[in-house]
């Protein structure tokens, strides 16, 4: 081998398709692909020209990004609180021919002028998402009229905009198939009716709480593509209005009437009528269901889902429902009054191949239910049932038995002891766990558990206070792909539990509210091998020290939420968190080592905060600039008057603090 050959490149020998195939399996990783482009100049320049979705975590890298990534085509902002009218015109002109979608629903900043040059610069946009706007007016809905290709719109909660604007936006943008209105309030009949008649191709339609009326809805039921009409919350629709109806939808097939107080099923019968398509029916929080309500959609044949959250059961309705023509795959009854055991019955046997059932807070069901259930519903893919406080600890035996299809179980506040745990332990399929507040559980059902279930990704432990570190071991050890697990309120959780979890590398969330026994110790052993972590709740771990801040600085670079309050943190510990970089939300009440001056600094020093919850008592300490500053980059100040278990010292700083009230949410 010559000189010349032995002190190429090696990685030269890889073609450019080569590169954007391993490009193509690094999508879900930002820093796996981000390590991929500094392996050398090639693989860089080959990167830059592959990317085609950027989510910048602050506006000034945005316009370094401009420059490196020629080829975007989907921008996401909402890490971005602030977006200027200059940055918008920036973007538009380096991605005017490959720019697809823009989401700017967590942004501001921008006008109605940013917004034109981006309409009238990218040409090919489909997609723009503008939710939260609550600024712009009328003529920032002008400008988006003029994006002529656009076919998803998002403006929920822009609350300026009026009929003109959106009369303006259903003149220019006839390619519409998505628009979402929601809480709109300005928004009337006028324009939705315009929307209607003009932009043939909508798909789907979100008018939530907006004040309209009955006068809208002929052109929109003659919608010939029509599938999804959201009407959540749109109190003047009645049924009286409803009834003179004289048209239907054939092509809808999700409609939600939730929180629809004035329409009841002589409404809902008319808006119907002629939906022979109709898969999912949202009646959350809306009319009783009773045999009438059941009648009224006996003949829909399709109907895979109703959702009836929180609405009055009567047990001849559920009889009407299990007479449907429909086999339901999902049914919510979570806060429905009225639900007893009858009820289920009737449901779970007319209906066995459900998939996913919500039966939380039915607080009159007892065993019987679950032996129902259990019985008739044996593909169950998610049984949601917390707070069923009249259901026997070996009812949970035969979900294990019957159900082992299951991969979603939510038992919160139930009577579920180590036997049920062994029981569900064959549902090896099982993905999301919760077991808050079962008192009866111990580490020897939640060894079970860990064994049994390797697919576990999320494990609520809340307050199970028979839980201690043998038990956590176990399932760090058998569920090596946990993202979340919430351990809050147990005292017998200490610093072992910790290194047990710092083998899941995939661990995202870590709530420790509570826990008094862990320490620096157990939070560094998970920064260190934990870095994926996003959000952390240290909450009343007053064990927790600026070492623990130090090595979440170094290692935790996807932090994006962290709770400090009542932890030993002081002005060195809060201000290395500003080496995450991603650091967005951050509650910091009640800590006794932290001065003035170092939560000024720690402010200044976190870029990417965007929500910050303090004490009304700190206000007066920090300077003005300081509010000026963080407000001007998008950071949004909750204060809390909730009062200090402590003394405060004379200038106003805190001295001595003591614990919260349990349930506090600070």
């Amino acid at each position: 081998m010559n000189k010349r050959t032995s002190m190429s490149n090696p990685l030269d020998i890889f073609t450019e398709e080569i590169i954007h195939a391993i490009l193509d399996h690094l999508n879900d990783e930002p820093l796996a692909k981000k390590a991929f482009s500094l392996c050398c100049k090639s693989f860089y320049f080959v990167e830059s020209r592959h990317r085609k979705s950027l989510k910048p975590l602050r506006p000034e890298f945005l316009h370094r990004a401009l420059h490196r990534y020629p080829s975007i085509s989907h921008l996401d902002l909402t890490l971005c609180p602030r977006i200027s009218d200059a940055t918008l015109t920036s973007l538009s002109s380096t991605w005017h021919s490959t720019l697809l979608s823009i989401n700017l629903s967590r942004s501001r900043d921008f006008t109605g002028i940013g917004l034109l040059r981006l309409s009238t610069a990218c040409s090919s946009l489909v997609q723009i998402d503008l939710s939260n706007a609550t600024e712009l007016t009328d003529s920032a809905a002008k400008a988006i009229a003029q994006a002529k290709n656009l076919e998803k719109l998002w403006l929920a909660r822009c609350k300026l905009i009026t009929d003109i604007g959106i009369g303006c936006i259903a003149v220019g943008c006839r390619k519409l198939r998505l628009l979402c209105l929601r809480w709109c309030l300005r928004v009337t009949d006028l324009s939705v009716g315009l929307v209607a008649v003009k932009c043939k191709e909508l798909r789907s339609l979100d008018l939530s709480c907006l004040p309209i009326t009955e006068k809208c809805l002929p052109p929109i039921l003659q919608l010939q593509h029509l599938e999804d009409l959201v009407l959540e919350g749109c109190l003047g629709i009645d049924d009286d209005a409803l009834v003179n109806l004289k048209h239907s939808c054939s092509s809808l097939k999700m409609l939600n009437l939730s929180k629809c107080q004035n329409v009841s099923h002589v409404g809902l019968s008319s808006l119907t009528n002629g939906a022979e398509n109709l898969e999912q029916l949202v009646l959350s929080y809306g009319p009783s269901v009773t045999t009438d309500l059941g009648k009224c959609l006996l003949n829909y044949s399709r109907l895979k889902s109703i959702r009836l959250d929180g609405c009055l059961v009567t047990c001849s309705g559920t009889k009407a429902i299990g007479s449907w023509c429909a086999s339901l795959r999902e049914l919510s009854l979570s806060k429905c009054s009225g639900v007893t055991d009858e009820c289920v019955s009737f449901l779970v046997q007319a209906h066995r191949k459900l998939l996913k059932l919500d039966i939380t807070c039915c607080r009159k069901i007892t065993s019987a239910s679950i032996d129902c259930i259990t019985k008739s519903c044996q593909s169950l893919t998610s049984l949601r049932m917390e707070s069923c406080s009249l259901v026997s600890k070996d009812a949970f035996l035969l979900i294990g038995q019957r159900c082992q299809f299951l991969e979603e179980l939510d038992v919160t506040d139930n009577e579920i002891d180590d036997e049920g745990l062994m029981s569900i332990s064959r549902c090896s399929k099982l993905c999301s766990l919760k077991l808050g507040i079962c008192l009866n559980i111990t580490d020897e059902g939640l060894i079970l558990v860990g064994s049994g279930c390797k697919k576990l990704k999320e494990l609520d432990l809340y307050r199970s206070l028979g839980v201690t570190d043998v038990g956590i071991a176990k399932i760090a050890l058998g569920c090596p792909d946990l993202e979340m697990i919430n351990i809050a309120y147990n005292s017998k959780i200490t610093d072992s539990s910790l290194i047990s979890l710092s083998v899941c590398l995939r661990l995202k969330i870590l709530e420790l509210r509570g826990c008094s026994c862990v320490s620096t110790v157990g939070l560094s052993a998970i920064a260190r091998a934990c870095r994926q972590l996003e959000v952390l709740d240290i909450k009343k771990c007053c064990n927790i020290n600026d070492s623990g801040m130090l090595a979440l600085g170094q290692f935790c670079h996807n932090l994006r939420q962290i709770n400090l309050s009542y932890c030993a943190v002081t002005d060195v510990g809060l201000l290395s968190l500003a080496n995450t970089n991603r650091l967005q939300n951050m509650t910091i009440l009640h800590l006794t080592g932290l001065s003035p001056n170092g939560l000024a600094a720690a402010l200044l020093a976190c870029g990417g905060l965007t929500k910050v919850k303090l004490h009304t008592s700190l206000k007066p300490l920090l300077p003005q600039y300081i509010f000026e500053y963080m407000e001007g980059r998008g950071c949004v100040f909750h204060w809390r008057d909730k009062a200090f278990q402590g003394e405060i010292d004379p200038k106003g700083w805190q001295l001595h603090v003591g614990r919260s009230p349990e349930g506090c949410s600070s």
